[in-house]
């Protein structure tokens, strides 16, 4: 079973990194409050990036990486993602 990393953008435009094996039903998490703390006050949630891993501890370990990341590099990140589904449309 894949497992994915991803980045969602809150309603205050910041951003929230986390991991799960099953993305579609993450997001509904997120929005409907019952997913992080951090995302419960920053409803809606849109996910702006996401990483196919085929384990849950490289998507973990991935997770760990972009969070280290500071503002600028998540948002240059999720931009070279943007662009590379574009291309395949």
């Amino acid at each position: 079973m894949n497992c994915y990393t991803y980045i969602v953008k809150c309603s205050d435009n910041s951003l929230y990194t986390g991991w799960t094996m099953d993305l579609s039903k993450r997001v509904k998490a997120h929005n409907a409050g019952t997913g992080a703390k951090y995302t419960r006050m920053r409803r809606p949630v849109k996910l702006f990036y996401y990483e196919v891993f085929a384990t849950k501890t490289e998507a973990m370990h991935r997770e760990y990486c972009i969070k280290q990341l500071t503002r600028m590099q998540k948002l240059e990140l999720c931009r070279l993602f943007a662009d590379k589904i574009l291309q395949k449309c």
